[in-house]
């Protein structure tokens, strides 16, 4: 199922989105300074290419230089590419099939705004919840 979300996400919405933060990365590597923030735009363009099967957890080792990171990373290029999300999921919620994607698209809009500190986690790679199996 979350192949076929990808594929009408990524017709829909990703291209354009992954494109957006591709030219944040573009031009952020072009300073020096901001190469960090460059990276981490093109991170964030493979997630917003294709976001479903994946999820964003917080690091529990992310201290100041994260929030002093998040702050730049929203004066620089957050609020604008946190807007693209949300006119792209109004966009979206106006139909019944592209509701699930409008919500997939709110959803990024918290990654987009403050980046640092959070890892993009394959939904596979997170251990079931219940009893787990004990090595003696």
């Amino acid at each position: 199922m979350s192949f076929l979300l990808n594929v009408i996400w990524l017709l829909l919405a990703g291209f354009w989105l992954a494109v957006g933060y591709a030219l944040a990365g573009i031009i952020m590597c072009i300073l020096i300074v901001t190469i960090p923030f460059g990276m981490q735009a093109f991170k964030l363009a493979g997630y917003a290419l294709w976001p479903f099967g994946r999820h964003v957890e917080r690091r529990p080792t992310a201290g100041a230089p994260s929030f002093i990171g998040n702050v730049l990373w929203f004066l620089l290029a957050g609020w604008w590419l946190a807007l693209m999300h949300v006119i792209t999921g109004v966009a979206l919620a106006i139909t019944i099939i592209g509701i699930p994607l409008a919500v997939a698209n709110f959803k990024l809009v918290p990654m987009a705004l403050v980046p640092f500190g959070r890892e993009i986690v394959a939904d596979r790679d997170v251990p079931r919840a219940g009893p787990q199996p004990q090595a003696y």
